[in-house]
């Protein structure tokens, strides 16, 4: 199989996916008219979290990287995208702002892993950041900087569980001695991740929503949008578009499938015009460009890693693509895979 290969059914399932994460920003809003941010941030993993822990083998990797990538990706990233979009952030330039996530990994990468990006890379996260700096200022004149600003943090939250996901998934973790064969599966990983979450965002909850919040909330569901909306968010967002996204990077080299992600504010800044009636101004829209371009240029490595690695003419099995990428030195793993695998908000 070549880079460039993938079946038509993978590339609509990859298509499938973008469309499902894209419009989870509209189920957010939609839930967020119902349950206060925190709030319903705590019960969108704890759904999650309660048949993980009965039914789903925890993964056998050191407990100091499912706390890690539980906090940053699900308590930081969640409670403070949810708390965004609460207080003025549009649904659909969150969306786009949250991809910042991958420049923030990449930053990272650079700064705790020691990892030495390509030129490419470097210019990807030029272009990326002064996109969103763009935004940042333009929101700064005509409404207000403090949603975008929580919105880039709960990007660099993301970005911290990404690194600790890494680590996670690392060859060195993975063959632990008292590992077992599947255990350290990502998606398996995903889940027991969710399991962190709920507690320090129902304490936050109760600290600044208060003690009355949930009930409160309840009292407002007079119509099953609320309820469909964190169904929405946790079945289909979570459970069917990760499964897949996670199926299609373990059948196909990361490079491959990582740019579909970047389909996902596209269609959540569409869909959000289309149902919200959301309005974005010219320069925003210019600036969105820059950042999708400077993501694209980010990801540009991967591939080439990939391929002075194994020769991709073997990869036509899955079982094959997990080998190749578990006998990939981790200091050659592009640092913009991590952020591509779970790129759902």
């Amino acid at each position: 199989m070549q880079v460039g290969d993938m079946p038509i059914r993978d590339r609509l399932l990859a298509l499938t996916v973008a469309v499902l994460w894209g419009v989870n920003f509209l189920a957010i809003d939609v839930g967020l008219r119902h349950f206060p941010p925190l709030l319903f941030a705590a019960l969108r993993f704890a759904v999650i979290a309660v048949p993980t822990v009965l039914f789903v083998p925890r993964p056998a990797v050191p407990t100091r990287w499912v706390l890690g990538y539980g906090l940053g990706f699900g308590t930081a990233q969640f409670g403070l995208l949810f708390t965004a979009i609460h207080v003025g952030m549009p649904a659909g330039l969150a969306s786009l702002v949250l991809q910042a996530s991958a420049p923030f990994t990449v930053l990272l990468g650079i700064l705790v892993l020691r990892e030495r990006p390509s030129g490419i890379q470097l210019a990807g996260i030029t272009l990326a950041i002064g996109g969103m700096t763009v935004i940042l200022l333009y929101r700064a004149e005509v409404a207000a900087a403090l949603p975008v600003a929580l919105t880039l943090a709960g990007a660099l939250g993301w970005a911290l569980g990404n690194l600790c996901s890494r680590q996670a998934l690392s060859p060195a973790n993975r063959s632990r001695p008292d590992g077992r064969a599947g255990q350290t599966d990502p998606m398996r990983l995903t889940l027991w991740m969710s399991v962190v979450p709920p507690m320090p965002l129902a304490a936050l909850s109760v600290t600044f929503e208060g003690p009355e919040a949930g009930p409160r909330a309840v009292t407002t569901l007079n119509t099953p949008t609320g309820w469909a909306a964190l169904a929405y968010i946790v079945v289909l967002a979570t459970v069917v578009a990760s499964g897949i996204w996670t199926t299609l990077m373990r059948r196909h080299p990361a490079g491959v499938v990582a740019p579909f992600s970047l389909l996902v504010p596209v269609v959540g800044m569409s869909t959000s015009r289309l149902v919200l009636g959301e309005q974005y101004a010219l320069v925003e829209l210019a600036a969105a460009t820059v950042v999708i371009t400077g993501v694209l240029l980010g990801s540009h490595r991967t591939s080439r890693s990939v391929r002075s690695g194994q020769d991709l003419s073997t990869h036509d099995t899955e079982k094959e693509h997990a080998r190749t990428e578990q006998h990939l030195p981790s200091t050659r793993r592009d640092p913009l895979v991590a952020a591509a695998r779970h790129p759902n908000p």
